[in-house]
């Protein structure tokens, strides 16, 4: 087990059609497409991933689209590893922003192939890891924009930063307006106003975001679909998996997602 990809989970998909709802990840998304055509928008800005392209997300990107036939394999390496690569390679501890999300550089394809594949063969670790830092390395190296020195909240988001954090450890919870507005120390409409401007999503849409991201966790971790929906708070496990589908395309099945 390599430590860094411990809990990191991996998404593998075949002719996928779908609409995909506004979102985001705590983790990076690094993926690469097989066949078909995923319409991505984010920050108002329209990309394509196709045939042979890789793709990146930052941690916390809003996102949404719609795919068509896609074939695709992702994962979702947290900040950490992203962070420590940066660190070997250049002896700073920083976090590496990328900006070009859809990136046509066959070699990186390829590094990034051959390391999924020892994923999905389960060969020995030795193996994994060295493809793992092999691909990220060269994604660090050509293609890291801007650093920064850690994801944390600035300007008006530290007006949010509280219900943020409220949110994210009472997950389980009916949280209400009330509650996040006075923990904010905002009057509602400024809470809502402010909420969207700086995260892109209303703070419902944020709380569905965070538990989906939550239940899916636990459910690769061999927690029962019913108890990971309750545990996250949804209603019922119909709730959760309805939820999911929006969210992310895929049903749950096996095969569609796998936790190193």
């Amino acid at each position: 087990m390599i430590k860094l990809l411990k809990n990191t989970l991996f998404e593998n998909a075949k002719n996928l059609d779908a609409h995909f709802k506004k979102h985001y990840h705590d983790t990076y998304t690094i993926g690469i497409t097989y066949e078909g055509l995923l319409k991505l928008n984010k920050s108002n800005s329209n990309t394509n991933y196709y045939k042979d392209s890789c793709r990146v997300n930052n941690p916390g990107e809003i996102h949404h689209g719609v795919s068509k036939k896609w074939s695709h394999i992702n994962f979702y390496p947290k900040v950490e590893l992203l962070s420590k690569i940066y660190e070997e390679i250049f002896f700073e501890k920083k976090i590496p922003i990328f900006k070009k999300h859809i990136i046509n550089d066959r070699l990186l394809f390829i590094k990034l192939h051959n390391f999924f594949l020892s994923i999905y063969q389960k060969e020995d670790s030795l193996k994994i890891e060295s493809l793992l830092i092999e691909a990220l390395s060269y994604l660090v190296i050509h293609y890291t924009s801007f650093t920064k020195e850690r994801l944390d909240f600035s300007g008006d988001k530290k007006m949010i930063k509280s219900s943020i954090e409220y949110i994210k450890s009472n997950i389980d919870k009916n949280i209400t307006l009330d509650e996040l507005s006075a923990i904010s120390h905002l009057s509602k409409y400024h809470f809502l106003r402010i909420f969207k401007k700086e995260l892109g999503i209303t703070p419902h849409h944020f709380i569905i975001n965070e538990k989906i991201n939550y239940a899916n966790s636990l459910i690769q971790k061999g927690v029962s679909l019913s108890q990971a929906s309750f545990y996250a708070g949804f209603s019922d496990q119909s709730h959760f998996t309805r939820n999911f589908k929006k969210f992310y395309g895929l049903t749950l099945k096996k095969g569609n997602f796998v936790l190193y």
